[in-house]
């Protein structure tokens, strides 16, 4: 608890012990109909509820007038002119034990937002002139020189330039194997150096790093609100009003019509205003959708507003593009079937012709030759757009490229029957062979798949700019229902925007994609979710929700997070409104006192809100 919290529970405690004192007197009660019993029942009334009646009164000077406050303060205020000191003291200290409840729930959502907002470093230790000095990481500009020490916060992105170590990624992506890192790879700020001394070459200012837009996400999620969570606080705004109203209406028109005792009327009309207060809708429904957030966000989701959670739970079709969303994204050789040469020299001979090239394609075959390739014997290179690469290697012409390459060489080559993207190989206008190179389906894709089957999606579908027979392979391997291939990114679009008008009503479609070729698609998607880590600044622009790492099966959590948030938001609603619906006919009638009156409100909204807190806790995939 935080000193305010523990002020005011100080205050019910106190207020709670005067009460059971002045019922508990060994003189008998004091009686609630004189001077003395109001003296002295308002001392725990004004200890327990001051700040009520100063809240209620500044509000009714600002225009603001109907609010629980003034809800409080009338029935209250109301229960001490008819006589019923006690039940007003108590009404009074169990709507604060309630607001007690409500500020410890919050806190408690909020501790998984505020953790992230932890990982924002507060300062870097740059090299200048050969120093290295420490300043804060808004100095820094890209290019520079960072040191990390073991224990330290990464505080910028940034290349590894010296030294190797372990980084615990854990508060961004909720993973909690380290992972380990070298010269040449990525560090991402907001992560922990947890070995060695490492430099980095600074890749990003500190305002576009990652760590700044994770924090721009979960400080504007609570912006954009769900349809249910607007609706409740119109509702509010509508019926709090009405109450008063109908309460008035209450306690004077049947006195007036009946001839009964005005006393009687209006202390019905009194538990008709405290049966009335909204609290358990009004705090509860947004403290659910705060939860959600504040859980997924723990799990390395980030989930841009309770809007998204709501759309979210609704998701019946899913699209996933395939290259770094359902596959690594790293290219490897599968195969090399030579024709007249060795295997090696197969292999040597599109090393040598792809040595200069930075497509994922041709890095994968230098890679695979893994020796040195003899650069002096390499003369004029060719990259021809669309076909491959033409080169003078060690006196003879060398292409390497797809069929149309082979084709203008006058290379007499032919299909290879090994799935994965095919590499042919022409020496001379001799065809020599071709290398089959593959994209690794990621460990994880088809257990999201089937996670996501048992949730309810209906129709999974993947989109690829790839080849029809790699598309295949790979929508088989998954079970996807159907894939569209040889894409382009209007393409993409297109079929996305035929998938929204063939679904259901009430139905929304998922699109889920990594690349800055997605970012049409996942805002054009009921709902876009973007492999972020590792991906591009314009697809977690684009996108309602951005994973950060880049499995799949964190998809499949994603939805059932949202799941759960709605089914204990539609759990709030109904019993609010179902309990407070029949306590106030109760009430209307004469059939209740104060004491239900009591728990119809503050009851139903401390069950509301234990109910909320469940958000917090990760639901099962």
């Amino acid at each position: 608890m935080n000193r305010r919290q523990k002020k005011n529970l100080i205050r019910i405690i106190i207020s709670a012990i005067l009460l059971c004192g002045l019922h508990f007197v060994p003189f008998g009660k004091i009686p609630n109909g004189n001077a003395v019993g109001l003296a002295v029942y308002l001392v725990p009334y004004i200890i327990s509820g001051y700040d009520i009646i100063l809240s209620a009164i500044r509000n009714i000077l600002r225009g603001q007038v109907f609010d629980e406050n003034f809800l409080m303060a009338v029935a209250s205020a109301g229960a001490f002119v008819i006589g019923d000191y006690p039940e007003a003291v108590t009404v009074m200290v169990l709507y604060q034990t309630g607001e007690l409840f409500q500020s410890v729930a919050v806190g408690k959502s909020r501790k998984s937002v505020a953790a992230l907002m932890d990982i924002r470093p507060d300062s870097a230790t740059v090299v200048r002139n050969g120093v290295a000095v420490t300043v804060s990481p808004d100095e820094v500009e890209v290019g520079e020189t960072i040191i990390i020490s073991p224990g330290e916060r990464i505080p910028l992105d940034g290349r590894i330039t010296e030294g190797s170590t372990t980084v615990n990624t854990s508060a961004l992506t909720g993973e909690a194997l380290p992972q380990e890192l070298g010269r040449g790879d990525c560090v991402i700020s907001g992560t922990v150096n947890l070995s060695g001394v490492i430099r980095a070459e600074v890749t990003s200012c500190a305002a576009d790093s990652t760590v700044a837009r994770i924090l721009d996400l979960v400080e504007n999620a609570t912006a954009k609100k769900a349809k249910s969570e607007a609706f409740i606080t119109r509702f509010a705004r509508i019926y709090t009003p009405a109450v008063v109203a109908a309460a008035v209406l209450l306690a004077v028109l049947p006195p007036v019509f009946t001839g009964q005792q005005f006393g009687i009327w209006l202390n019905r009309a009194l538990i008709f205003l405290v049966v009335s207060c909204p609290c358990a809708l009004v705090i509860s429904v947004p403290l659910s959708f705060f939860g959600g957030i504040g859980g997924a966000s723990r799990q390395g989701i980030l989930i841009k507003g309770s809007t998204y959670i709501e759309v979210l739970s609704r998701v019946k079709t899913i699209v996933f593009d395939k290259t770094g969303t359902l596959t690594e994204g790293v290219f490897e050789v599968t195969a090399i079937h030579p024709e007249k040469i060795t295997e090696a020299e197969l292999l040597d001979l599109a090393a040598a012709a792809e040595s200069f090239s930075t497509h994922p394609i041709g890095e994968s075959i230098v890679a695979a030759h893994g020796g040195h390739v003899d650069r002096a014997a390499l003369g004029s290179v060719e990259e021809i757009s669309g076909l491959g690469i033409i080169a003078d290697y060690r006196g003879h012409r060398v292409a390497v490229g797809n069929p149309r390459l082979m084709e203008r060489e006058s290379a007499e080559w032919h299909e290879c029957r090994t799935v994965g993207t095919t590499v042919h190989i022409a020496q001379d206008g001799i065809y020599m062979g071709h290398i089959v190179i593959s994209d690794r389906i990621k460990s994880d894709s088809a257990q999201a798949i089937k996670a996501l089957r048992s949730q309810g999606v209906k129709r999974a579908v993947m989109l690829t700019g790839d080849s029809e027979a790699v598309a295949a392979d790979v929508a088989a391997k998954l079970g996807l229902d159907e894939f569209h291939a040889g894409l382009l990114p209007a393409d993409k679009v297109s079929i996305a925007e035929r998938l929204i008008d063939e679904k259901n009503a009430g139905e929304a479609l998922a699109f889920v994609g990594d690349g800055i070729n997605d970012a049409p698609v996942l805002a054009r998607a009921d709902i876009g979710i973007a492999m972020g880590a590792l991906g591009s600044d314009a697809a977690i622009e684009a996108a309602d929700v951005v994973l950060m790492d880049d499995k799949p099966s964190k998809i499949a959590a994603a939805v059932a997070c949202s799941r759960k948030t709605m089914h204990i938001v539609y759990e709030n609603i109904i019993l609010a409104l179902t309990v407070k619906f029949a306590v106030l006919i109760l009430s209307a009638f004469g059939i209740t006192g104060m004491w239900l009156a009591i728990f119809a409100d503050v009851g139903v909204m401390m069950l509301a809100i234990i109910n909320a807190v469940r958000t917090l806790k990760t639901p099962s995939k």
